[in-house]
């Protein structure tokens, strides 16, 4: 079984800056990407960042682009994301994910539990 366990969630200003961390665990798998998503009170869980590994390339959600930044070692499956300039648009639960089928659509395999990110303004 493969579980991925994020950290660094807490409670923050706007303007600050806060890192995520996710790592796997469990079974070995080969994941081609991972990604990070988020969900605020009364809405969808929403894309935020994705990395794929075979060539470093990120993708970002225009509302986090310029702001935020993913990164991560792919033999550990081990993803970051850094967010710079918080906003209080930005409180949510934040969720890591592994393994997908298509990085921006949420479709993974492999969840982690959420942190919460909360941003006063």
């Amino acid at each position: 079984q493969v579980q991925l366990v994020e950290s660094g969630g807490g409670l923050m200003q706007a303007g600050d800056s806060l890192r995520l961390s996710c790592a796997a665990s469990g079974r070995t798998f080969r994941s081609y990407a991972m990604g990070w998503f988020r969900q605020a009170p009364g809405n969808e869980r929403e894309f935020v960042a994705g990395i794929r590994w075979s060539d470093g390339r990120t993708v970002y959600a225009d509302s986090v682009k310029g702001r935020f930044t993913i990164s991560g070692e792919s033999a550990k499956n081990t993803v970051y994301l850094q967010m710079n300039s918080l906003k209080a648009e930005d409180t949510a639960v934040y969720y890591c994910a592994a393994d997908p089928k298509s990085v921006m659509t949420g479709d993974y395999n492999y969840w982690g539990q959420g942190t919460q990110v909360t941003v006063s303004s």
